[in-house]
């Protein structure tokens, strides 16, 4: 839908509302450039190795957990079958010191596909950023968000997606409908940039590292262990066939405090054996195309570890976008901007980034909204939604 500069202007500014208190956390673009040493992949090894503190052995023997393996009975709330349903699923290793987390999101990534009109290419970027999100996410508190933003010079413009512990999803990419090319080339030069938010929080967490791959996964992998210095492996892909996503998901393996040279040592045997498993450079989307599930690339990790399941959680996307926002956007105008608007549109129109609906008011309702005002629009807690 084509808009007048005027009204192009009450999109950005909702979108700024909608992203929230997250959009002000970075306020530059400059790119940072890429390390001149070999690029990095986390997605079968730990790209950070930390050293815990090792135990004495008394306290050691009163500390250690000893978790038998999930019987099959105790397994089965956990399948699913040819992946049927999005599923976010986490496990933990017997002695307590490995968590693995893997998704599947192939009808969520579908439902965005067609709020969005997005063709392969952005679908494959922003399925990556959302599966990143909804896996870093998974064990938050259902409240607290983390927002993820792929600030990018290549023609997909940039990727954002937000998730939160409740496995609550929404994402969009700047150029929709971008035509086929590597993921890398439509990303380009840029910045991974993060932001974490619980309402409770007075400031948000933020950090930011450069993008060096150009495919969201690797890229945020590289994030983890630079920025936050977590033991992770992280690998997130899709496939797709024209319009239909066919497979989507990832997973995020986590080194827990007390973890052992010998147990790390393990799971990155294991994670050689998953890479051979899916048998593409699209890991893990090769396994799930072949009705591998979470459970299974949990199980594969985990070999010899004896897995436990913590929980499963089922991922819906879910917009925050409203009427409310809308005039919200508009309140912080200037009036007389308003007004030129409805002088040559007759209407406010504003379309949502995130899921595609869009708002339309007319200038009764528009100058009816300003009578009935009240609080000021820039502060959330003077609206309650």
């Amino acid at each position: 839908m084509k808009c007048s500069p005027p009204i192009f202007t009450i999109s950005i500014v909702m979108q700024c509302l909608l992203l929230r208190p997250f959009a002000a956390a970075f306020s530059t673009h400059k790119f940072l450039s890429t390390s001149s040493k070999a690029l990095r992949d986390g997605r079968s090894k730990f790209l950070f190795k930390k050293q815990f503190p090792s135990l004495s052995s008394s306290l050691a023997s009163k500390t250690k957990l000893a978790m038998t393996a999930a019987t099959q009975e105790e397994l089965e709330p956990f399948k699913n079958n040819n992946n049927i349903d999005d599923q976010v699923l986490s496990c933990i290793s017997g002695n307590g010191e490995i968590k693995v987390t893997a998704c599947t999101i192939r009808n969520l990534v579908n439902d965005v596909m067609i709020q969005q009109t997005l063709t392969a290419t952005p679908a494959d970027a922003l399925a990556r950023s959302m599966a990143c999100g909804l896996l870093i996410s998974n064990g938050m508190q259902a409240e607290q968000t983390f927002q993820l933003t792929m600030a990018c010079d290549g023609p997909i413009r940039n990727i954002v997606s937000i998730a939160d512990g409740a496995g609550q999803v929404k994402g969009y990419v700047g150029n929709p409908g971008l035509g086929d090319m590597p993921i890398s080339e439509a990303i380009g030069k840029g910045t991974v940039q993060v932001v974490k938010m619980h309402p409770d929080w007075p400031t948000p967490y933020n950090g930011v590292t450069a993008i060096e791959h150009g495919d969201v996964d690797r890229d945020v992998g590289i994030y983890l262990a630079d920025s936050e210095q977590r033991p992770c492996a992280l690998a997130a892909a899709s496939k797709h066939t024209g319009i239909l996503c066919t497979a989507a998901g990832g997973y995020l393996v986590e080194q827990l405090p007390g973890c052992t040279t010998e147990t790390s040592a393990q799971v990155e045997e294991n994670l050689s054996k998953l890479v051979t498993i899916d048998g593409t450079t699209t890991l893990p989307a090769g396994i799930l195309l072949n009705a591998g599930t979470p459970l299974d690339i949990c199980g594969t990790v985990l070999e010899g570890l004896d897995m436990k399941p913590l929980q499963q959680i089922f991922p819906k996307l879910v917009c925050g976008c409203s009427e409310e926002r809308l005039f919200r956007a508009i309140r912080l105008l200037p009036r007389a901007d308003v007004d030129d608007i409805i002088k040559n549109e007759e209407k406010v129109e504003a379309r949502c980034d995130f899921c595609g609906k869009v708002y339309t008011m007319g200038p009764d309702e528009v100058a009816k909204k300003f009578e009935e005002s009240t609080g000021d629009p820039s502060l959330d807690k003077d609206f309650k939604e």
